[in-house]
């Protein structure tokens, strides 16, 4: 550090011991400790220090009056100052450390280079004041020269939180000007300034830590407000339980904030009234006493009391939490049977009948492995007939049939079970004599079906034996021993029909020939189903089938292929490649031999086989050339079976002329099918008759739809419209619709929207505004006949009419108006009589020229 001037601080301390407040309250003393009142003491010494100024203040506290108090110092450099009393320093202490004069040289004092060094200010947290509360002041040795302003900076003057600190800028002086609060920031770290009017700095910035004294002012704060915990019941005394745990926001390196743990209540008080013990520093919750009994006692209730001050129930402050210890259930009770025998019944041959229910008894929890029950068959069952299963709900046991049991052979079974838990008992327990005891299971005859001892029996016969003959006898065996019963057979099943069986012995005789090649044989073997029934009550029947595996013989001569064939004309290499089929088996089957019979000759002469191989031979022409037709050729077909059978089948060969590819003409296809010249014009005729009838119906619809068109009175829109009748619309039923109401061409009721219109050009569906002729009226309901005198009477109004439009206009007959009620007028439509004339039109004048000409004798279109 350069040499020159130091700040000086001058720490402000608060005298203890009793005394009383301003308004009235009493502190209270604290206990007395001889000693100083500090550790370690600190001072900022300036470098330019004068010898004999006052430094440091000391004190000693002896619990008595502190006359006779010595001071001294092993420092050479310090010395212990007397009491001053002038007027300057009235106020200071009158035990002070003072620099001492070192020896001097030439160049002065001999002094040691330091820096200054200011003590942390304490300040309790939660005063009351009153505030600003001065902490500190703040001088440097150089504001009797120049006019100097302090300032500090740092978090809690001019940093979040602000202004928690102040500093007098003329004075020095350091305030708090609020309550502190330790557990909201416990210290603060601050940077004091000093600075002349102009701004400029005279000493270097100084720190100050300000710690903020902790007050008990937290109790302690279970992190649970209830805690859950458990204990094996039988636990010995010292057994871990579990940990509570509450922290206390007061400084934890003070009594403030040192917890202590106790145990307040536990409920119930049984079978001791102090079965747990916590340990008051880490919380942990212990057994203290035995006989924790889940049977008797499932859960206790303890609350316990956290207290800080070390435990100090009158200074501390405490709270408390709530812990919920389970008593865990360990297996320490066997099960027991609730009788010693129990007894059941069973019907033979029966399976998954339940016999017997086995109830037991166990203290333990419910529904868990120290509770479930495992029964096991310890004798009286070496064949494994039963099992004993558990039931969940209840926990019997459920003595079941798994294999049928047979009243002929055991009547009864004498069964010793066990019964034991599903976890093993816990150390130190036995198993009771009560968790074994035996059950009698007595078996009830039932009428047993007969059965067959060979089921699926098979024989090896000949096909074709005589009918009658005794194949074997298929007997049944009645299990009822104790019963004297008689069998009698029946046919189940016999597809073909082909056998009988002796409904007292069970001996099976054929009914018809057996035929290895028919359809009811699968791979040579006939199978049929037979009964076997007693006469108990209820009657029991069984089942047994017959297999007859059917030996073959040559009793099926082979057939020839293929039926049909064809062939050219003339020989060349095509060639009809034949084979045969036999129904038999080998060897009674090929090889084959292929010949041509000799009657006709004609055969022989005309053709000829080839043989290939023991099951195939070629038919081909022998001479060269055969008119072109359809053949048949017979030919005989031979096996090797013992003895060998024979058969003359015939193929139909069809001759054609063919191509150069031997292939058949088309012309030569239907030659060769047998069809004549005149069978083939024949046809030919037929289908030209068939085309003209369908010509002429076609002609026939046209020309009705053609007079169904020129017969309607009006023509299609498009056409032009002078001297036509538009046909707006067509609602009526047709020419069949003759009762019409002409009075809808009457005038309508009001015309007034269409009078009140401007002269001028209308629209030609419009009423004419001026005076016209009278038009004549028709009756409400006229006569249909009147039609003809209606329409020449309008005619001939018009015609004299001198405001009508010219005669190339349309020309406006009626006007229906808005929402008129006029129906159809299709039914002016002419009758569908196609012998009407229609040249009176022509009288009508040049506007019904048109239409004279369309039903007239105009052109046709």
């Amino acid at each position: 550090m350069p040499l020159g001037s130091r700040m000086l601080l001058l720490l402000l301390f608060c005298c203890g011991g009793s005394a009383r407040a301003p308004n009235g309250d009493l502190t209270v003393r604290p206990t007395c400790k001889p000693g100083f009142s500090e550790d370690d003491y600190t001072a900022l010494v300036s470098q330019n220090i004068m010898e004999g100024q006052k430094l440091l203040k000391v004190k000693f506290s002896g619990c008595s009056e502190s006359k006779g108090i010595q001071y001294e110092t092993d420092n050479l450099d310090f010395k212990k100052g007397k009491k001053n009393t002038s007027a300057d320093l009235l106020q200071q202490p009158s035990d002070t450390l003072l620099p001492w004069r070192h020896q001097q040289n030439s160049h002065g004092l001999r002094r040691q280079k330091r820096d200054w060094v200011i003590p942390p200010i304490n300040v309790p947290e939660n005063s009351r004041g009153p505030f600003p509360q001065q902490l500190v002041r703040i001088r440097s040795d150089k504001d009797s020269e120049i006019h100097i302003r302090y300032s500090i900076t740092g978090v809690g003057a001019d940093q979040p939180p602000m202004e928690v600190f102040n500093i007098d800028p003329v004075s020095g002086r350091m305030y708090v000007t609020r309550p502190m609060d330790r557990e909201e920031r416990a210290s603060y770290h601050l940077r004091a300034h000093a600075v002349d009017m102009n701004g400029n700095k005279v000493e270097n910035p100084i720190d100050l830590y300000i710690y903020v004294i902790d007050m008990n002012d937290n109790r302690p704060e279970f992190i649970n407000q209830v805690y859950n915990g458990s204990v094996d019941e039988g636990s010995k005394p010292g057994t871990y339980v579990m940990t509570v745990t509450a922290n206390d926001a007061d400084d934890v390196t003070t009594a403030n904030g040192m917890v202590r743990y106790r145990i307040v209540t536990q409920t119930p008080q049984s079978p001791s009234q102090n079965m747990f013990t916590i340990n008051s520093e880490t919380g942990d919750i212990v057994t203290v006493a035995a006989g924790l009994d889940r049977e008797k006692v499932q859960q206790y209730t303890v609350i316990v009391q956290a207290t800080d001050m070390e435990g100090n129930l009158n200074y501390g402050l405490s709270n408390t939490a709530t812990a919920i210890i389970m008593v865990t259930d360990v297996n320490d009770n066997p099960p027991e049977f609730t009788a010693s025998t129990y007894s059941g019944e069973v019907p033979e041959n029966r399976v998954e009948v339940v016999v017997a229910n086995l109830t037991v008894m166990d203290r333990d929890q419910p529904h868990s492995p120290n509770w479930n029950a495992v029964y096991r068959i310890i004798s009286g069952d070496p064949s494994g007939h039963f099992t004993i299963r558990t039931d969940p709900v209840t926990n019997e046991g459920l003595v079941t049939v798994v294999r049928e049991v047979d009243y002929e052979m055991n009547r009864a079974f004498m069964l010793t079970v066990m019964v034991s838990n599903q976890a093993p008992l816990a150390s130190g327990i036995q198993m009771s004599f009560q968790s074994t005891a035996g059950v009698t299971i007595s078996v009830t005859d039932v009428n047993e079906p007969p059965y067959f001892p060979t089921n699926h029996k098979l024989i090896r016969l000949e096909e074709g034996v005589p009918t009658g003959t005794a194949l074997m006898t298929f007997s049944a065996v009645d299990p009822d021993r104790f019963m004297q019963q008689a069998v009698r057979y029946s046919k189940l099943s016999d597809p073909a029909n082909w056998l009988n069986i002796n409904a007292t012995n069970g001996q099976i005789t054929t009914a018809a020939i057996l035929d290895r090649e028919s359809a009811y044989i699968k791979n040579n073997v006939y199978e049929a189903t037979f009964l076997a029934a007693d006469n108990g009550i209820p009657p029991a029947s069984g089942t047994g089938t017959l297999q007859i595996y059917l030996i073959d013989i040559n009793d099926n001569a082979p057939e020839l292929q293929p039926k049909e064939a064809q062939i050219c004309e003339k020989p060349n290499l095509n060639v009809i490649n034949i084979t045969a089929a036999d129904a038999d088996i080998d060897p009674n089957i090929g090889p084959f031999v292929f010949e041509l019979p000799s009657v006709p000759s004609a055969i022989r002469k005309n053709w000829t086989i080839t043989r290939l191989n023991g099951d195939y031979a070629q038919l081909s022409l022998r001479i060269m050339y055969l008119e072109a037709g359809v053949y048949d050729v017979p030919v005989i077909v031979t096996d090797s079976g013992n003895p060998p059978l024979f058969n003359t089948s015939v193929i139909k060969v069809k001759v054609c002329p063919c191509d150069e590819n031997g292939d058949c003409t088309t012309v030569g296809a239907v030659a060769a099918a047998g069809l004549g010249t005149g069978a083939i014009i024949a046809i030919l005729i037929c289908i030209i008759i068939l085309l003209t009838m369908v010509l002429l119906f076609v002609v026939w619809m046209k020309r009705r739809e053609k007079e169904r068109h020129t017969k309607q009175l009006l023509i299609d829109p498009e056409d032009d419209v002078r001297d036509n009748i538009l046909k707006y619309d067509e609602e009526g039923g047709g020419e069949e619709d003759q009762d019409y109401d002409l009075s809808q061409l009457q005038q309508p009721e009001s015309m007034d929207h269409v009078l009140n219109k401007a002269n001028g050009v209308r629209r030609v569906d419009e009423r004419p505004v001026v005076a016209e002729p009278q038009y004549p009226i028709r009756p409400v309901i006229p006569h249909p006949g009147d039609i003809g005198d209606f329409i020449n009477e309008g005619l001939r109004a018009a015609d004299n009419d001198p405001t009508a439009p010219p005669y190339d206009s349309l020309l406006v007959f009626d006007y229906e108006g808005s929402g008129s009620t006029a129906g159809s007028v299709s039914s002016l439509n002419s009758s569908s009589s196609g012998d009407q004339d229609y040249d009176y039109l022509n009288d009508w004048g040049p506007r019904f020229k048109k239409l004279a000409d369309m039903y007239g004798g105009g052109e046709d279109d």
